[in-house]
């Protein structure tokens, strides 16, 4: 597997001193995403969870939604003249009988890492109907216990310390336990990861869940989060309006700028338990 972080020389200058230095980036590098070893797409990406990052763009498309649809996920050679492997090139078979994406209609599939929505063919195209509902979901979550996810988010990106580059996404439960933080270049590939970790263990539906965002909720990742089942999407950034649209179509709640004990409900509200008030 390819390396997280890169070390290089630069150039830092502060309050006009100019001083070389050793810095710390984080890699990022090609993905490709075989299914039962065709091409399907190529997304820029951290190195790292490379399986779960397959995997979770695969319930976002609508393809796997349980832990038996996926026969074996593995690394290929990659596209070197002496055939070596690269890591990354990654191939997923599916299990007998689960239907194949229509890629010739819906998506040329090539992403980046900071839009997920790179060659889609329309909006209607992404508005994918996920096999849960998600609007009939009972949970709710104490204001108290979204504010603190940020924090608790920010406390788990590891890379993020020593490079300050990445994005992540994490999964919580309604009480605010962790269950699983993954970062990566491309905000979408974030929620992919911890989306492919769900398949994985098999909690699919994510009923219950708490989907926490690093940066800013777009339309894609709301998408992903109701292809998994989620309930609750919390960012610390703003929502776009396509974003809040969804949202309030497939019954999500979406909560944005939530930093501290300050946010705001932009659909959902129900779902959010206020503090008792004289």
């Amino acid at each position: 597997m390819g390396r997280v972080t890169v070390r290089d020389r630069i150039l830092r200058i502060r309050y006009g001193v100019a001083t070389e230095r050793v810095d710390t980036l984080v890699a990022e590098e090609p993905m490709e995403i075989r299914l039962n070893g065709d091409p399907l797409t190529v997304t820029m990406r951290t190195p790292g969870h490379d399986f779960d990052l397959a995997t979770g763009f695969l319930v976002g498309e609508g393809v796997a939604v349980a832990t038996e649809d996926v026969r074996a996920v593995r690394y290929c050679a990659g596209a070197t003249e002496d055939g070596s492997n690269t890591f990354n090139v990654v191939d997923v078979a599916l299990a007998p009988g689960v239907p194949l994406p229509e890629t010739s209609l819906e998506r040329n599939f090539y992403t980046t890492s900071s839009c997920g929505l790179c060659g889609k063919a329309s909006l209607d195209a992404v508005r994918l109907r996920a096999r849960w509902p998600v609007a009939d979901d009972p949970v709710r979550v104490d204001v108290a216990t979204l504010a603190e996810l940020p924090e608790r988010l920010r406390g788990e990106q590891r890379i993020f310390g020593r490079t300050g580059g990445l994005h992540a996404a994490g999964l919580f439960d309604s009480g605010g336990r962790l269950l699983v933080v993954r970062e990566d270049v491309g905000r979408h590939n974030a929620v992919d990861k911890t989306v492919g970790w769900a398949l994985r263990e098999g909690a699919l539906p994510l009923r219950g869940a708490v989907l926490a965002l690093s940066g800013r909720a777009s339309f894609e990742l709301v998408q992903k989060a109701w292809m998994a089942g989620v309930p609750v999407v919390a960012a610390v950034s703003a929502p776009s309006s396509l974003a809040v649209e969804l949202a309030r179509e497939a019954g999500i709640t979406l909560v944005g700028f939530l930093r501290g004990t300050s946010m705001n409900v932009y659909a959902g509200a129900h779902r959010v338990v206020l503090p008792d008030t004289p």
